[in-house]
């Protein structure tokens, strides 16, 4: 009797033992599952709010009521935040619906403990509907508490409803991990080559070298007129990028110093440099709205005379450079200036639009302006007043084909960054960084350390089709950054140009076909030429690696 307790209770503590251990293992699985990061993001105002990202991560048992308005005194509408995790990157998401007004803007911030103030993000939230605020902070140190509060940019007495609040944190390496998978998504293909004879039987252990020879990615920088004739320069340039952009020589302070004196001499030779190295380049600018960089001539004009001398600019330029940009450039920086609608009318800028569409039909014609990526600081270009803008020159009839965000960081904030592109992709156009450099007030390894940042949002965003770098060379340096010194001997920001530069092209790949006479890689997409060999025989080839869900099948005849 006394064996058969012992042996039953040999047999629950074993039992509890396999149970602890199971428990342990899925514990273990659960605590290294990675959050996928959500790209879901909405520009509409809706009548319902959608579910809140992630179940609300560690907001999940937050509780809005839809219906009940907030109204807070003190202006602010406050979530209490206590143990947040240093070395976190931590993506925000909320429905807002506003009262009392038509649409404001509300802006999101954080404040930590020891006093620190983040930019969270911002959405204009309408009275009627619900409107997606989505962004983000990083938190280097814990805080054990925060505050994330709620705001009008206007300071105005806050009258709004809040729903499905979201705030996921998420690690660096799963913050990296995440845009690896997309990079390996979106910007890669595998292809599988087959090698036959001329009967069509398989060669099993032929050798195989596959090299990468152009990038389907735009990545370039910005070049100035230091480069004519400047070989040094040249060779430097043209071994990196395969796109450019004129840093001033298309503006037309600079083909128009004086009225009706015209020249393209310099723009023309900068032209020649990139056409000879098959290198792409974008139009900037035709009109610029910030007075300070239109020719002083042109401030004086009014009137017959400003109209007259403005159509005289774009016919001249556009006609003189039909085909030879990828973009233009139409009418810079319209969301924080307006030099030319308040002297010409308020359809100026669709007018410019209209023109640049009938005098380069195959150009893609861009918006372009700063602030929207780097920060969510300024009112007048949060994302949603890009989006606004853009739907205005849709109404007017214009096929606007691209979103150029300059990108001048002075601090990136990388969640904002993407839920920014989040954002703007669900319009299903081209998005561009367009001048991305970081401040010259940090020092050089800081500016490495942050353009790395910025870089690796563009590029793993599904939604970024190109990025151009603010960094042309001057004798006396740069704009903000640059990536050499005028020896050409890399800065810190250059080796991490280069760095990502290799590390984002697939190097050359050598491999032998396997017993059904193939071989198989993954590469990042472009043109690739491929050489063959097998006893005395060889062939080369070439094709491309495009975007798309299926795998790329070539043949190749020994």
């Amino acid at each position: 009797m006394q064996q058969s307790v012992e042996r039953k209770m040999k047999c629950q503590y074993l039992f509890l033992l396999i149970i602890g251990l199971f428990l342990l293992i899925v514990s273990s699985f659960a605590s290294y599952e990675e959050p996928i990061y959500d790209h879901s993001a909405y520009t509409e105002c809706k009548s319902v709010p959608e579910d809140a990202l992630y179940n609300g991560g560690i907001m999940k048992d937050y509780r809005t009521v839809e219906n009940q308005v907030i109204r807070s005194e003190t202006n602010s509408y406050n979530f209490v935040l206590n143990d947040l995790s240093g070395n976190t990157i931590y993506s925000f998401s909320s429905w807002v619906r506003i009262f009392d007004a038509d649409s404001a803007v509300i802006k999101a911030s954080l404040k930590t403990a020891n006093g620190t103030v983040k930019c969270v993000g911002n959405v204009i939230a309408r009275s009627g509907c619900w409107s997606f605020l989505k962004g983000g902070f990083v938190l280097d140190f814990p805080s054990s508490y925060a505050l994330l509060y709620l705001q009008r940019s206007d300071g105005a007495m806050l009258n709004i409803s809040i729903s499905s609040v979201s705030l996921q944190p998420f690690t660096y390496q799963q913050w990296k991990k995440n845009q690896q998978d997309t990079i390996d998504e979106v910007r890669k293909c595998t292809a599988i080559i087959h090698i036959s004879d001329v009967q069509g039987e398989r060669v099993p252990g032929a050798s195989i070298i596959v090299e990468q020879v152009y990038k389907d990615f735009p990545l370039g920088s910005a070049i100035t007129k230091t480069i004519i004739g400047n070989p040094t320069y040249q060779t430097w340039f043209k071994e990196r990028f395969n796109a450019a952009v004129f840093e001033d020589e298309l503006k037309w302070y600079s083909t128009e110093p004086q009225q009706g004196e015209v020249n393209y001499t310099i723009s023309d030779q900068m032209v020649e440099f990139t056409r000879a190295n098959q290198i792409i380049a974008r139009g900037h600018n035709i009109f610029w709205e910030d007075p300070r960089y239109t020719p002083s001539w042109v401030r004086n004009l009014t009137g017959p005379d400003l109209k007259s001398a403005v159509n005289s600019r774009i016919q001249s330029l556009m006609k003189k450079y039909k085909n030879e940009f990828i973009h233009w450039d139409v009418d810079n920086e319209m969301l924080h200036y307006d030099f030319y609608e308040q002297r010409l009318g308020i359809n100026t800028s669709l007018e410019f639009f209209q023109t640049a569409q009938q005098l380069d039909p195959l150009a893609k014609l861009f918006m372009n302006d700063y602030n929207v990526v780097e920060t969510c600081n300024d009112m007048n270009s949060t994302v949603d007043a890009y989006i606004f803008k853009l739907r205005d020159l849709k109404q007017g009839g214009i096929i606007m084909d691209g979103i150029g965000l300059e990108g001048h960081f002075t601090v990136p904030n990388p969640p904002l960054i993407r839920a920014v592109l989040d954002k703007l992709a669900t319009l299903k156009l081209p998005i561009w960084l367009t001048e991305v450099d970081i401040s010259k007030n940090l020092d050089k390894e800081t500016q490495a350390r942050y353009l790395e940042m910025v870089l690796r949002e563009g590029f793993s965003h599904p939604g970024v089709n190109g990025i151009m770098l603010w960094t042309a060379l001057h004798p006396n340096g740069c704009y903000q950054m640059c990536l050499t010194d005028n020896y050409f001997h890399n800065l810190p920001a250059g080796d991490i140009v280069d760095n990502l530069l290799k590390e984002w092209q697939t190097g050359v790949v050598h491999g032998e076909t396997d017993e059904h006479g193939s071989f198989s890689f993954s590469g990042f997409l472009g043109e690739y030429k491929i050489t063959v060999k097998f006893g005395n025989r060889s062939a080369n080839s070439t094709f491309s690696l495009f975007r798309g869900d299926e795998t790329r099948h070539l043949n190749v005849q020994l």
